[in-house]
């Protein structure tokens, strides 16, 4: 019988394993031999970060590998630092996850806090570095998706349509003076406030330390305090502000594509893979920000939103 924990519904006596593990945290010398054949255990966990998306990814994951006959339940724990030793360890099999921010946090751990980041936009060398990074760890990454939730920028669909505004190139060209909401570390970060002038030559005049893709953030560019905001590509409510995300036509964001992540001696089966593969088939970046929207803003279970979006691409039988 399928065991299915969504959110914080989760076994306390395993949160209490989880949290050992990322108190004492396997080490790499006691991983075993990676190049084992792959395990194919029938009665798998899958990981969720917590958040809208990860809830709604893991439910699909859920749904698909009970399709191809596996026993699921879901556990979520809102911790990177926890669920990733977890993962090592086995008391989770199978997370959904982001290819540059996790090749990046696997480096990070790896070589400590001063280490080149390895993501990049481009996703054949991310991918190439993930994996790197991972099988020492007894972890596979799985074939990523179309599906991308990268930083992405934002402006008042009225300012983009006055200005002609469709992609940062655009924006550069216009020379328009531009105050930026976003995070406080944008001022220094690649891919914010640097890339933006270096880039896309965009005349970034301050950053206005609101947060990424906060409401207090989207009302500064509606009411016009600030001309854009950082946010993310699959934002559900840009809608609601009268926003509009303009192009990163010159790839100045990391390759995070959504990528599954298993435990290659519990599940880095060719069944595992099969069934979480016929999900890249299907999910677009605009799937994943409708289906966020239909959680966030019209309260709907991320269980039945995801059902439902399988159940219309012919994935799973109707129930």
């Amino acid at each position: 019988m399928t065991s299915r924990l969504p959110g914080a519904r989760a076994l306390p006596a395993l949160l209490l394993l989880l949290v050992t593990a990322c108190t004492t945290g396997p080490s790499l010398e006691n991983q075993g031999d990676v190049t084992a054949p792959p395990g194919d255990s029938k009665h798998l966990t899958i990981g969720s970060a917590g958040f809208t998306e990860s809830d709604l990814l893991a439910q699909m994951y859920a749904l698909l590998l009970e399709q191809a006959g596996y026993s699921t339940r879901i556990l979520s724990v809102t911790n990177r630092e926890i669920y990733e030793p977890a993962l090592e360890s086995g008391q989770i099999d199978v997370v959904p996850e982001y290819a540059a921010t996790f090749a990046d946090w696997l480096k990070t751990k790896a070589d400590g806090a001063d280490a080149d980041p390895v993501g990049s936009p481009d996703l054949d060398t991310t991918m190439k570095a993930l994996r790197a990074l991972a099988a020492p760890r007894g972890l596979t990454v799985l074939p990523p998706g179309r599906a991308v939730d990268q930083n992405a920028f934002a402006v008042a669909a009225a300012y983009a349509a006055k200005h002609r505004l469709e992609t940062l190139s655009d924006l550069g060209r216009s020379g328009l003076p531009v105050r930026l909401a976003a995070g406080d570390e944008c001022v220094k970060r690649p891919y914010c406030e640097p890339g933006l002038k270096k880039v896309y030559g965009i005349d970034i005049t301050a950053v206005d330390p609101r947060g990424v893709g906060t409401t207090q953030a989207k009302q500064a560019v509606q009411n016009g305090q600030d001309q854009m905001v950082l946010t993310t590509t699959t934002d559900a409510t840009l809608d609601d502000f009268g926003l509009v995300l303009l192009a990163d036509d010159r790839h100045l964001q990391n390759a995070d594509h959504l990528v599954p992540v298993v435990n290659r001696a519990r599940a880095g089966s060719s069944g595992v893979r099969d069934a979480l593969g016929k999900l890249n088939t299907v999910l677009t970046t605009a799937d994943l920000a409708r289906m966020n929207e239909q959680v966030d803003s019209w309260r709907r279970l991320p269980e039945n939103v995801a059902r439902t979006y399988l159940e219309n691409k012919g994935l799973v039988p109707k129930g």
